[in-house]
Order: structure tokens, then C-alpha cells, then sequence
């Protein structure tokens, strides 16, 4: 072993001077989704709970309800689930074309009456199950367009449109009124594959998205007991929309706002009046052309959770996108930043190491605390610290050898080690808080106070 001896300076260079890269520390408001459950000081991480093209048959639901256990266990504090509403395509939808909003697989239409996920009591014994893990549940909402509808005469368009809703459920019946363009408005932010554009400035839609006591928003969190909301495609209409919902309805949400410009998911989460986080693709971009383009020096770049860290949700993969090769170095990277972290299911259940993800789990919930300040980067190397208690020191490594620096720590004559167990070294840090630490070819190390 290696230790650094107490009152002597180095004879390297030391790391360029610390980058404070927040604006807040995090322990000035509340944690990432938290919601009163009690995910560790470093905050929640989130499991998106499903995949593009899941298994169709009805079994979806009953797979996540038997990972349950084994995901409390690592640490997960929160699960998101696709929309769990019927869609025009049936039992082979995954849910983005949403027909009824209050038909959870209970009712015979669209070619069903489960969805390809399975039926509502399958679906609310799963959310009971997650609860009595003190596991939230946040239901992937759709609500820019709707599908499944039928062909009627619209005087707007001049033409017929498949405008005409009658869903099986009996709630929100929807007509030509209640898309774009009509009376109100002839368009908003964006539409979506030409399906129906639904149109948030008719107080009819606004009712049952998000003001009656039996409409979507509300029946979604009050009777289904969902705990919060991923807001699909929130491009296609103005932030004002999930104010209203959250202002209405309550609980965590989170908005896919699908753009690599921090200051435009910045943008849009402060037109939510802050009442909504957002997936943080500027961190997602930067990281893919750090790690799989060997440019650590990405990692200095603009990220909304630099800008807002308490309303930015990192992730290294979804539903929809996947470009990252080098995984490990990008979960290690979200798992000791700021920011709500989101593990993809394939990589937790099929393609990744699970037990290095369980420890970065681990280290983020434990150790991951405070501001960030970014010590040091190359193209091969980055050296960052949090500055809460415990706090950590994480050293990214992207080159094919051993690597090691002299770092500026939080903790004053305190042995630290690696909590990855990729290095064996339990050096001292010095009375001035400075410690050489070291990291394996192609891999991380995170230190803290033994």
C-alpha cells in the first residue's frame, strides 16, 4: 500500500485550481424526486422500468412487479413505467398513441382489452407492491397528440379527420374542437407524427387533463396513486402546460424536452415555473462524445444539472436512444454528480455488470453530496469532488494505463479508500487535505473517508 505522507508536499505538479461548476449546492433544496421517502443522503436514483418493445402478451407488468424486491435491495427509489393507457394499436402498442386515457387493460377495445402490458389490477398490484417497498411510481404521460379516433367532418381543416373519440371508458370524449387547429388556436409548439394535435388552450382539455377531481392528472395520482409524471414530448406544447398540471395535480414530474443545449432545457424547465425537472441531454451528449470520442475534456462542457442540478434527471440510455458504448464510465460519471440518476432496465438486467452498478447505486446514494468542482481534465483523465459530507473525489480514467494524481480533498489526516475496489490503496490525506489517489486502465475509482 501507498499512503501520502501527512506533512509533506508533493513533487508534482498539482491539479489546475478546482472549477466550481454549480450554482447551488444541492443541500440547499430538496432531493431529486425524493417525495418523503428516504433514498440516502446522496438522493433517489430512478429505474426506467421498461424498454422499446417490451414482450406483448400482458406480462409486463407482473416482470416488474417480481423485480421489485431485488431493486429496493440495490437501491433503487423510484420506477417509471410507460403509458399505461390503451392505445389505437392494442395489445402491440407501447403506449404513444394514447386512444383513452382511463382504460388501464379493462376494457374491450383497440383490438384488447389488457394492454401490452397487462390489465389494471396487474397494474395497480404493482404500484401497491413498489408503495410497500417505499418505491415511487411515475406514469409516462402522453398528452401532445391522441390516436384511435374516428373520421369526422371538421370545418377547420375542410376535410375529414380522425377527431371523433368515444373512448370505451366514457371520460373525455374528444371532437374536432379539441385539436388543432380550432376556435381557440390554430396550432401550438409542435406537432407529432401528424396525429391529432390536442389543443391545452380549450378549457373542455383542460378540465379532464388536469382540473377535475376525476380527470386524468388527478384520478392518475389520487385513485391509481401514481407519484409523479414523465411528460412525453413536451416540445410540442408550452411549459405553461405542465405548470398548470402540477399546479393542479401535484407530486414529482419530469419532461423530455429532446435537445443537447443546456440553456434550452434550462429554458424550458423555468417555463414550467420550475414546478417540472428535465432529462438532462446535454449531459447525455456531452458524455457520449467524452467517453466514446476519448475527449474527457467534454465533461467541462455545458449541463443542465451544472445550471439547475436539483431539477435535472441524467440518464445513459432509454427507450429511445442509446448511442454510448462505454456505459460503465457514463453511470460512473451520473451516479457522483448532481443531478436525479436514471438506470436503464437492459443495462441493469441484461447487458451491464450488476453488481458495479449496484456499488455506483450505492456510492450515489451514500457518498454523492454537495456541490461539484471539477479538479482536473485531459483527454484521458477527470478528477471531480464533492464537497458535501461525506462527499467524494471520483477519477475517471479513459487511457489504456494505470494513471495517478496528487488531488485537493474535503477531508483533513483522514484515510480514504476506493469504493469500487478497483484500487487497493488506503492512503492519508494530508493535514493540508491533499492526496495522491490513483485509477486502473479503461475504468474509475471513487474515494471517501474510510
Amino acid at each position: 500500500m501507498i499512503f501520502a505522507l501527512a506533512c509533506t508536499e508533493p513533487e508534482i505538479e498539482r491539479p489546475q485550481q478546482a472549477i466550481d461548476v454549480t450554482r447551488q449546492s444541492v443541500e440547499s433544496e430538496k432531493n431529486y424526486g425524493e417525495d418523503g421517502r428516504n433514498p440516502g443522503p446522496g438522493g433517489g436514483v430512478l429505474m426506467q422500468a421498461f424498454y422499446w418493445d417490451v414482450p406483448a402478451g400482458g406480462t409486463w407488468y407482473n416482470t416488474v412487479k417480481s423485480k421489485i424486491a431485488s431493486w429496493d435491495a440495490a437501491g433503487i427509489s423510484a420506477i417509471w413505467l410507460p403509458p399505461v393507457s390503451k392505445a389505437q394499436n392494442g395489445p402491440y402498442s407501447m403506449g404513444y398513441d394514447p386512444a383513452d386515457y382511463f382504460d388501464f387493460g379493462n376494457y374491450n377495445q383497440h383490438g384488447s382489452t389488457e394492454t401490452r402490458f397487462g390489465s389494471k389490477s396487474e397494474l395497480q398490484s404493482l404500484i401497491t407492491t413498489a408503495h410497500n417497498y417505499n418505491i415511487d411510481v411515475y406514469a409516462d404521460i402522453v398528452i401532445n397528440h391522441n390516436s384511435g379516433g374516428d373520421l369526422e367532418y371538421n370545418p377547420y381543416t375542410g376535410s375529414n379527420t380522425y377527431t371523433d373519440f368515444n373512448p370505451a371508458s366514457g371520460k373525455f370524449n374528444r371532437s374536432y374542437n379539441d385539436f388543432h387547429p380550432n376556435g381557440y388556436r390554430s396550432s401550438d409548439e409542435g406537432i407529432f407524427g401528424g396525429f391529432p394535435d390536442l389543443s391545452h388552450s380549450v378549457p373542455y382539455v383542460q378540465d379532464w387533463l388536469w382540473k377535475r377531481s376525476d380527470g386524468v392528472g388527478k384520478y392518475y395520482k389520487n385513485t391509481m396513486k401514481f407519484d409523479g409524471f414523465r411528460f412525453d414530448y413536451v416540445k410540442g406544447f408550452g411549459g405553461w402546460v405542465v405548470r398548470d398540471w402540477m399546479n393542479n395535480v401535484g407530486g414529482f414530474a419530469v419532461g423530455e424536452y429532446w435537445d443537447g443545449n443546456a440553456q434550452l432545457l434550462q429554458n424550458w424547465v423555468n417555463s414550467t415555473n420550475r414546478k417540472s425537472s428535465a432529462f438532462d441531454f446535454a449531459c447525455y451528449y456531452r458524455m457520449d462524445e467524452a467517453f466514446d470520442g476519448n475527449n474527457l475534456n467534454k465533461l467541462n462542457d455545458d449541463m443542465l444539472w451544472k445550471r439547475d442540478p436539483t431539477k435535472a434527471v441524467t440518464f445513459v440510455a432509454n427507450h429511445d436512444t442509446d448511442i454510448i458504448w462505454d456505459k460503465m464510465h457514463a453511470y460512473a460519471y451520473i451516479m457522483t454528480h448532481e443531478g436525479y440518476p436514471t438506470v436503464f432496465y437492459r443495462d441493469y438486467e441484461e447487458w451491464l455488470n450488476k453488481s458495479k452498478l449496484n456499488n455506483l447505486i450505492w456510492i450515489h446514494r451514500n457518498k454523492a453530496v454537495g456541490s461539484t468542482s471539477i479538479l482536473y481534465t485531459d483527454n484521458d483523465e477527470y478528477v471531480a469532488r464533492r464537497n458535501g459530507s461525506p462527499g467524494l473525489v471520483v477519477y475517471l480514467n479513459d487511457s489504456n494505463s494505470w494513471v495517478e494524481r496528487w488531488v485537493e480533498t474535503n477531508w483533513s489526516n483522514t484515510r480514504i479508500k476506493d469504493y469500487t475496489g478497483h484500487s487497493s490503496w488506503e492512503p492519508v490525506t494530508q493535514s493540508g487535505r491533499w492526496v495522491k489517489i490513483q485509477c486502473p486502465p479503461n475504468s474509475y475509482t471513487i474515494w471517501s473517508p474510510k
